[in-house]
């Protein structure tokens, strides 16, 4: 199963949590010591995907879930504020690698309810609605209730399309939250100058039509128009050719793949199945030997940590920018 699918799953249950947890505001850090004075822009409020959480002091014992939270962490340089992290979808980048191997993997995938209390964070940040998967006792609202505040990537409760804006606030509401705004900022102005030299390159080159395959054999997992996915498409010059879709992924039929004729397939890279394996999927099947970017074998390949909203946004719109446009690069 796509880990995407399995990612986006929870999201009902998480929808009917919201108006349990809306005004739980639990208070984020063990606050400051009797008689100390208030750490600067403290108590900070803030609402993220419905619950509203006071934090007193910035979270100390901070545990991330998925590998963009535990990124945006890393790149804040907050790793000394970690106790534990899990659920890599590959390699974390080599700049993070040194902070990253000095914070305990509490699982490869996501941790028993146990081990995650047995960590004792007083803050959880997870990439996807999984993360907060009721059935596993990992809800924001049983969190909430053991005195832990949360919060989940905005991706996954915008309605409506996400793209620059939305990094640029879950950067600083982190960064807010952990006391350390100029961090952030100076993580935005750097993501957005990376950015704007790619625009800058493609913006007077025609834009190639997007096939977008994360998985699928029956049917084709793709990007739809909402997530930082499409976006990335867009600023490195592309046209997803499912941008219509309001989701951040849907199935579509191998049928609708014909019909738009793309002319570039872009491949998420991770999991069991290999780049390779989904290359020959592709060219395998008759029905998709006239499509343009099969005839032409014409495939750009990301890995999908690159493709969700975190620090690598810049990354992959450098990357497919080439990609798609050899020539400007």
């Amino acid at each position: 199963m796509s880990r995407i699918r399995a990612a986006l799953r929870p999201l009902s249950a998480l929808a009917l949590l919201i108006p349990l947890t809306a005004c739980a505001g639990p208070a984020g850090g063990q606050g400051p010591a009797p008689g100390a004075k208030a750490a600067p822009g403290f108590p900070y409020t803030v609402t993220n995907c419905g619950v509203t959480s006071t934090y007193q002091a910035p979270p100390r014992r901070a545990v991330t879930m998925n590998q963009h939270a535990t990124e945006i962490l890393l790149a804040l340089g907050l790793q000394d504020r970690m106790a534990g992290t899990a659920y890599l979808d590959d390699s974390v980048l080599p700049a993070y690698r040194t902070a990253y191997d000095g914070i305990a993997v509490l699982a490869e995938r996501y941790p028993s309810k146990e081990v995650l209390l047995g960590a004792d964070p007083d803050f959880v940040y997870g990439g996807y609605a999984s993360a907060f998967d009721q059935g596993q006792g990992r809800d924001r609202a049983g969190l909430a209730r053991a005195g832990i505040a949360s919060r989940l990537s905005i991706e996954y409760c915008t309605p409506g399309r996400v793209g620059l804006a939305q990094l640029k606030t879950e950067i600083m509401e982190v960064a807010r939250t952990f006391g350390v705004p100029e961090r952030g900022a100076a993580l935005v102005e750097e993501e957005q100058r990376r950015i704007d030299a790619v625009t800058a390159r493609v913006k007077d080159r025609a834009r190639p039509a997007v096939f977008v395959y994360d998985s699928g054999e029956a049917s084709a997992f793709t990007s739809g128009g909402n997530g930082i996915g499409n976006e990335i498409v867009s600023l490195a010059g592309g046209a997803n050719v499912f941008a219509d879709l309001q989701d951040t992924f849907a199935d579509v039929s191998w049928e609708k793949v014909v019909e738009r004729g793309p002319e570039v397939v872009l491949i998420y890279d991770y999991g069991g199945t290999s780049v390779e394996a989904k290359k020959q999927r592709l060219l395998n099947d008759p029905a998709l030997a006239e499509v343009p970017a099969v005839k032409n074998r014409r495939f750009v390949v990301l890995p999908l940590s690159s493709a969700v909203l975190g620090v690598r946004v810049a990354d992959a719109v450098e990357s497919l920018g080439r990609g798609l446009h050899p020539d400007a690069a």
